[in-house]
């Protein structure tokens, strides 16, 4: 089943894990853990939802816990031996994160949508999560100082695949979300709902172009 088809069907979720407090700000790769923890937490808050409105309360619980460490990182220029596309591929972790909070916490109180629409949208963040865990895995291999066998142009190789897949992923979910919310803004213009239509906003996100919302 490809990514697309996957993205129209359906479910959200519920299991709330805490933010650890004792991380230290200051270091990159307890930072960068932080981004890997919260995206794996959404994840799975939202494959194990019973109700969407329950779930996503919880989901949003996890990301305002680990948002401090998402900004905090942004701030760091010596993330993993200052490799410039290893700290990307994890910012793109927090981007993705953030673009589904973002938006979908509009999209839960839109009336445009059916609690049916919004459980499949929500599968389909969820979905586009865990393929975005899966590259930091990869990723988490070859950046490891363990993997002894690996030359420095095998590990800037899995590097450098894991930055366009992670780009392209990131980039996916600001095009269904873009779809999500074309689909809302036509249902509300076709219904003469001027309010709805004048009040739409702009937002942008990463190399994904504009966004109404």
């Amino acid at each position: 089943m490809g990514i697309k088809t996957i993205l129209i069907y359906s479910a959200l979720t519920l299991t709330c894990m805490q933010a650890k407090a004792q991380w230290v700000v200051t270091d990159p790769g307890n930072l960068a853990q932080g981004i890997i923890n919260m995206s794996d937490n959404i994840a799975h808050t939202s494959k194990t939802a019973v109700s969407t409105a329950k779930s996503f309360a919880e989901t949003v619980k996890i990301y305002e816990q680990y948002k401090k460490y998402y900004d905090a990182l942004k701030s760091v220029n010596n993330l993993v031996k200052d490799a410039r596309k290893v700290r990307e591929i994890i910012l793109m972790v927090g981007d993705v994160s953030d673009i589904y909070v973002t938006n979908f916490r509009k999209m839960t109180g839109d009336e445009n949508f059916s609690a049916k629409e919004l459980d499949a949208i929500a599968f389909g963040y969820t979905k586009l999560l865990e393929e975005s865990n899966g590259v930091l895995q990869d990723l988490k291999q070859v950046v490891n100082v363990s993997t002894l066998s690996m030359t420095d142009k095998d590990r800037m190789d899995v590097v450098d695949g894991c930055y366009r897949t992670m780009r392209r992923y990131r980039n996916l979910v600001g095009y269904y979300t873009n779809k999500n919310i074309a689909v809302s803004y036509l249902r509300a213009k076709k219904k003469n709902d001027t309010d709805r239509v004048m009040s739409c906003t702009v937002m942008k996100t990463p190399n994904t172009g504009s966004l109404c919302c």
